[in-house]
């Protein structure tokens, strides 16, 4: 069982920064890759950035240089650090876990969003 607790999405001006967190709460589950996703008003939902647990990372082109992913695997935490943030980057973020039940089935989880709006 995964619960996700996504928090940090505000409305930021275009130039500016901001952080998301998402802490995964697991039980009998170990945690392989955990990522960011978002998905803008008639788009689909599309990979930001994501990190496996031995410190590997990718990230969408959109987002390459700009965006920071970063995990606490002691804690099952993902930040993603945002900044140069412009308008095309308001979207809901979804922050995203996956791995393994203990009995060996991988599974997927996702977060319920939270909001990025990058306006002046």
């Amino acid at each position: 069982q995964v619960q996700l607790a996504e928090s940090g999405g505000v409305l930021v001006q275009p130039g500016g920064s901001l952080r998301l967190s998402c802490v995964a709460s697991v039980s009998t589950f170990s945690v392989d890759v955990m990522g960011w996703y978002r998905q803008a008003p008639g788009k689909e939902r599309e990979l930001v950035a994501r990190a496996t647990s031995d410190g590997s990372t990718n990230y969408a082109e959109s987002v390459m240089g700009r965006f920071t992913i970063s995990r606490d695997n002691a804690k099952n935490t993902v930040f993603l650090q945002m900044n140069s943030l412009k308008p095309e980057d308001t979207a809901v973020y979804y922050c995203n876990v996956n791995g393994r039940t203990w009995y060996g089935a991988r599974r997927d989880y996702w977060g319920q969003g939270t909001q990025v709006t990058v306006s002046s």
